[in-house]
């Protein structure tokens, strides 16, 4: 399967921004270090520490999805992928250190606006001029611009596993067994295990 391209990638996000640059060269730069193609099934797992358009960057080009198993969700905040090999048992850990592009003083008071809920035509103008620069130099930058590499701290994760599905006393709805507890004789799911505490 060959590599998606960037405009492949935006078709499945919806639009194109500096973030989702920076997951699809994430995804190649890794894939690259590890000398791996895009697999058809968990072989290459992806550890990412946000929930940032670069996830679904990472998704489309390494074929890593929460479906699968093989795209794991750590809530740090971090601009921060890393990536495990299966087959190979080589990992790569690349840590965004890009500092950016140069803002001018006017780009940095449209893109406050902007934030702000500023949706003017000329302050989104501005925003999505400057959002295409950042693009652009994103696309083309040395990998080392952009990230550091190191190895990974933490074990390649487990396959993902399947678990039986129980139904919850309280509210009808199937839990993974695994994610169900017995509270005073009954099976519960998360939320309604919160409703017996409070």
């Amino acid at each position: 399967m060959g590599l998606k391209s960037f405009e492949e990638v935006v078709a499945f996000h919806g639009h194109s921004c500096p973030g989702l640059a920076m997951g699809y060269r994430a995804a190649v730069v890794a894939m690259a270090a590890l000398d791996v193609a895009r697999p058809e099934d968990e072989d290459l797992v992806a550890v990412v520490e946000n929930s940032s358009c670069a996830v679904d960057g990472i998704q489309m080009v390494a074929g890593c999805t929460l479906g699968k198993g093989n795209l794991i969700f750590l809530d740090h905040g971090k601009q921060v992928y890393t990536f495990h090999d299966r087959t190979g048992g080589k990992g790569v850990r690349l840590a965004v250190h890009w500092p950016g592009v140069g803002e001018s003083e006017s780009e940095q008071q449209a893109w406050q606006r902007y934030i702000d809920g500023d949706r003017s035509a000329a302050v989104a103008k501005t925003v999505a001029d400057l959002k295409r620069k950042k693009i652009d130099a994103i696309l083309t930058a040395e990998a080392a611009a952009l990230f550091s590499l190191a190895e990974p701290a933490l074990p390649v994760p487990p396959p993902a596993r399947i678990h039986p599905s129980l139904t919850c006393a309280d509210c009808g709805e199937k839990v993974m067994a695994s994610r169900a507890a017995t509270v005073d004789g009954r099976i519960l799911c998360i939320p309604c295990q919160g409703k017996e505490r409070g």
